[in-house]
């Protein structure tokens, strides 16, 4: 398979580390270009720098996304215009008007899209998955916890806490494994403690616990699900360091089968960004 031509949007921090080496690495994807609000920061990247994000577009096949989500969510909508493929981050964008918005645009523009969440592109994710359905389940329960807060340098994140950033991660993997969910409760602070009650479209129900706020050295992720026959567990440390190299092969395969109906696209972001914005309603 010929690798597809990806152009990134973004220099920050992340995008040095994952995006931008993962995809120039290849042998599925290889990284022509970058655009950045900041171009000295896209220059460290090591590829062609584009002074207008228009010119990016027209040298690739496929945009990858590692923005702010509200940036994300009005420079993605052009890119779909532009009949590009979409490699988006979470959340969608910062509200739910943005997060339509660019799901109409992608379904207008009929181009592929897909989702960076994380857990979904590990063996031991899928591995999971497949063992849960054999549990009969109805019931979970879904926990990250870090002290990202104290340390990070990201404005939307110290504005909008863990229900903006860790909650797509946590309500995707219930969701995943429980049923599409269907309605949600809430309580807490977005920057600090945050509880959510899931409801599932197969009767199932789930619990999340998330906070960025905690005084711990190390970070906890891990996912259970009870069901009649037995329960499973996922704990993020099982994930392995093939989740952005199988992101990369998994988006390019999208790209090359024009693929619209991949389970992580835009639509199912739109889905999880109606989540987050009823959760937040709630938040004191």
């Amino acid at each position: 398979m010929e690798p597809v031509s990806v152009g990134l949007v973004g220099a920050g921090q992340w995008a040095e580390a994952v995006h931008a080496p993962t995809l120039a690495k290849g042998p599925h994807t290889r990284l022509v270009g970058v655009w950045a609000r900041r171009p000295r920061s896209a220059a460290r990247l090591g590829v062609p720098v584009y002074e207008r994000v228009e010119e990016l577009f027209d040298v690739c096949e496929a945009v990858a996304f590692c923005v702010p989500p509200a940036v994300q969510a009005e420079l993605a909508v052009q890119a779909a215009k532009a009949g590009k493929a979409l490699l988006l981050e979470k959340p969608l964008a910062a509200d739910l008007d943005g997060a339509r918005r660019l799901a109409d645009a992608v379904a207008t523009a009929g181009v592929p899209s897909q989702m960076v969440l994380t857990f979904r592109y590990s063996a031991a994710t899928r591995a999971f998955l497949e063992r849960v359905r054999a549990i009969a389940p109805f019931g979970g329960h879904a926990v990250n916890i870090s002290g990202a807060l104290h340390t990070i340098d990201s404005p939307w994140r110290r504005q909008r806490g863990a229900i903006l950033d860790l909650g797509p991660h946590m309500i995707d993997m219930l969701d995943a494994a429980l049923g599409r969910v269907v309605a949600i409760r809430a309580h807490g602070h977005p920057l600090g403690w945050t509880g959510l009650l899931l409801d599932h479209a197969t009767g199932a129900m789930s619990e999340a616990s998330l906070t960025m706020a905690a005084s711990v050295d190390r970070g906890t992720s891990r996912v259970a699900v009870y069901g009649q026959h037995g329960s499973e567990v996922l704990d993020g440390g099982d994930l392995g360091y093939d989740v952005f190299p199988e992101m990369a092969a998994d988006f390019a395969a999208t790209v090359r089968a024009r693929r619209v109906d991949h389970p992580l696209n835009a639509a199912h972001g739109l889905h999880l960004q109606e989540l987050i914005a009823a959760a937040e309603s709630q938040l004191v």
